[in-house]
């Protein structure tokens, strides 16, 4: 007998929403640079930036490109008509303030943009400045944090509530045989494991190890603790450039304790709003001067990577595009992100790596070296493929 195959572990499901395009909400309490950081990431002035609270109302939208030095070396190589990057959808959420969960200061509104998005900025201020209030009287980066985390878990914690007793009121005749009444009490208990773990664990959702048919019911909750989080500390220029501030080693140790793995990126406002304006050589020569680099790209990469995106390339004369999907994306649903036909009549991908293309130089190359691979529709596309679609008529 031929030996059995060895089993294959389950693939996981991500939590949030399954879809390609996925949007990163800026937040914070009011006053912390938000709008500002804003602004100078998308270079609009969209983002209303005030020295008062609840200057942003109305979220505002904006795609930024997504900095990458493949794509970068794919448009040196192919020189096309157009270039497309990868892009991240932000947008600019009004400030929180504590007691935002019970309807506080624009509380609701702000809440129900916060969950509409699926990742979050969340902008601490660490930067002392007479000119700019602070809402809660004085700087203190470690009790704005604390603020925003109790305001979402106990926004959640309410959201969690109302599910549950819907669940009850329609499982009360609940049988034990039919497969439906089993499928609804593992729904109900799931729900049950995500409220202990908000209300009494005191955890976010996403820190929680879920079995793939509990990240299903999560994900049909839509909770504000299960969105990935990137710390971005709002530094002042002279602490930015060097890489010293007495917040720093708190707000990582409140990271590190509270929600560890998250990442931590300090950044400077005034100073992105200083090289904003500039071309890029003089921005070169200005971070040359002064011993320190936008933290922009790396930023937008990091909110890029929370959502567990990834890009692969299309190339030519006439455009070099990155096409953005997520991590464990099958082949035709990558071909449906530029045209559901593809998807629908999909036949199979040629795809090569992009670290291929560059060792060999050339396609030819690459297919003399028999690296150009055919690909079927189990083909799970991996960052940084460059593809081919063939699909039928």
């Amino acid at each position: 007998m031929p030996p059995k195959k060895a089993a294959q572990p389950e693939k996981k499901v991500l939590l949030g929403r399954p879809s390609n395009n996925l949007k990163i909400g800026i937040v914070g309490l009011p006053n912390v640079g938000k709008s500002s950081f804003f602004n100078a990431l998308s270079q609009t002035d969209l983002g209303k930036s005030a020295n008062f609270p609840y200057a942003t109302i109305d979220p505002e939208e904006a795609r930024i490109p997504v900095p990458d030095p493949r794509f970068e070396w794919l448009c040196e190589t192919y020189k096309p008509a157009s270039r497309v990057p990868a892009f991240l959808t932000c947008i600019d959420i009004a400030g929180l303030t504590a007691g935002a969960s019970t309807g506080a200061g624009l509380g609701n509104a702000f809440l129900s943009h916060v969950r509409a998005v699926d990742g979050i900025f969340q902008v601490i201020r660490a930067f002392d400045d007479a000119e700019v209030i602070h809402v809660e009287g004085d700087v203190d980066p470690i009790r704005d944090m604390e603020i925003i985390q109790t305001e979402l878990r106990l926004k959640d914690i309410e959201w969690v509530q109302k599910a549950l007793d819907n669940l009850k009121k329609g499982g009360r005749a609940l049988g034990n045989n039919s497969l439906a009444d089993k499928a609804k009490k593992e729904e109900i208990a799931t729900v049950e494991k995500v409220l202990k773990t908000v209300a009494e664990d005191g955890k976010d959702v996403r820190k929680v190890n879920w079995t793939n048919k509990e990240i299903e019911v999560v994900n049909s909750l839509s909770l504000l603790t299960a969105k990935p989080v990137t710390y971005l500390v709002n530094l002042s220029e002279r602490d930015y450039v060097r890489k010293k501030n007495k917040w720093l080693p708190k707000i990582k140790a409140w990271i590190d304790e509270k929600n560890p793995g998250d990442p931590l990126i300090p950044f400077s406002v005034s100073l992105e709003e200083r090289l904003a304006p500039m071309t890029d050589e003089e921005k070169a020569e200005e971070e040359k001067k002064i011993g320190a680099t936008s933290a922009l790209g790396k930023i937008t990469q990091a909110g890029y990577s929370s959502l567990e995106l990834i890009r692969y390339f299309t190339c030519g004369p006439g455009e070099v595009r990155a096409w953005t999907i997520r991590k464990g994306t099958k082949a035709p649903q990558a071909a449906g992100v530029i045209h559901s036909d593809f998807e629908n009549k999909f036949v199979c991908g040629e795809i090569m790596a992009y670290e291929d293309l560059k060792e060999f130089g050339s396609e030819a190359q690459v297919k003399a070296a028999g690296k150009l691979r055919q690909q079927g529709k189990p083909y799970e596309m991996v960052d940084g493929d460059i593809a081919y679609w063939k699909s039928g008529a």
